[in-house]
């Protein structure tokens, strides 16, 4: 019996089938179907086509959100410099934030047609974990932390809590925070916590308005500054979960006559290119981006040749660079 015949007994398309013999998503009901189809006819895939699909292909398939990213590039770069040396080639794919084609790209890739899987992941959902748990192919993330799989990510909490601690400690007293969605775990989540207790630390008010969730560009940061500082009570520094959304608000700051950092001192996550290059330059956090690449690549080849199903976190520190837009240090009068 091929699986055309047994679909067509079981009531359901190939794909689904397919899906099911592969450990892939299915509904309740069409999987309830299948079984019951397999207990009526006792079928199972050739030995044959499993052992096609369980071929090495010299394939990894990397999961991307945003191909205009410099730091998924870094990330990229590391990632390639190891696995070229080994033989490997890349299978890139850009979901442009579009967590549907995340899950879309895992399930092509669980198909056995990559050696295994890196992914740059930014959320989670209940079927992003269904899916990965059912993977039959070793997989790495980068960037956040997955219980159970093999994970290299920064120190967000940490980078947060130093640069806004940072400009307290240059006299600072009404801090602002521009974030991202909390669904991010840790460019969302974690940053603010890390804003948020650097403050309470410091003895000052954490004010709910000065509190701003942009999305990952310099327009909404420019967005997001205006809010902030179009009030009667403005704020004397804002930090900025990434470096793009603190461009926009420097933009914001010189189209209105508000001097950086003599006015407001602001800072982010990053390091970029554009945040050196800006007037004034942007003080920041640098992530060892091309070396979380370079790590995940070195996780996904040790489970190639051992897989033993333990799941290793690796988190990377991170490096303050202090630059102009926090470079004025405040009088006590």
């Amino acid at each position: 019996m091929n699986i055309s015949e047994f679909a067509k007994i079981a009531g359901v398309s190939r794909s689904a089938v397919s899906r099911y013999f592969n450990d892939g998503y299915l509904s309740d009901d069409k999987r309830e179907l299948i079984e019951k189809a397999i207990a009526k006819t006792g079928y199972s895939p050739s030995s044959a086509a499993r052992t096609s699909k369980n071929r090495i292909t010299k394939l990894v398939g990397v999961i991307i959100p945003k191909l205009s990213s410099e730091s998924c590039a870094r990330v990229v770069d590391g990632i390639s410099e190891v696995l070229g040396n080994e033989g490997y080639e890349l299978l890139l794919v850009n979901t442009a934030n579009d967590n549907s084609r995340e899950i879309t790209s895992l399930e092509l890739f669980r198909s056995n047609r990559v050696d295994g899987v890196i992914l740059l992941a930014t959320i989670f959902t209940p079927l992003h974990i269904s899916v990965l748990k059912k993977m039959r192919v070793p997989v790495v993330i980068v960037g956040q932390e997955l219980n159970g799989f093999d994970c290299v990510c920064h120190n967000d909490y940490g980078a947060a809590y130093a640069l806004t601690s940072k400009m307290i400690e240059k006299g600072a007293e009404k801090p602002a925070f521009i974030g991202v969605t909390l669904s991010d775990a840790a460019a969302g989540k974690a940053r603010r916590e890390g804003f948020e207790a650097a403050v309470k630390d410091h003895g000052l008010e954490l004010r709910t308005n000065f509190i701003e969730t942009a999305k990952f560009d310099m327009d909404s940061g420019h967005e997001k500054a205006k809010h902030l500082l179009s009030g009667n009570v403005r704020p004397d520094c804002i930090f900025c979960a990434t470096d793009s959304i603190a461009l926009g608000a420097m933009i914001y700051c010189r189209e209105n006559g508000i001097r950086v950092p003599e006015d407001i001192m602001i800072c982010s996550v990053g390091d970029s290119k554009m945040g050196r290059a800006s007037s004034p330059t942007l003080t920041t956090a640098h992530f060892h981006y091309k070396t979380s690449g370079m790590n995940a690549a070195e996780m996904l080849l040790r489970d190639l040749k051992h897989r033993d199903g333990i799941g290793r976190l690796l988190r990377l520190d991170y490096d303050i660079i202090e630059r102009e837009s926090t470079g004025i240090v405040k009088s006590d009068d």
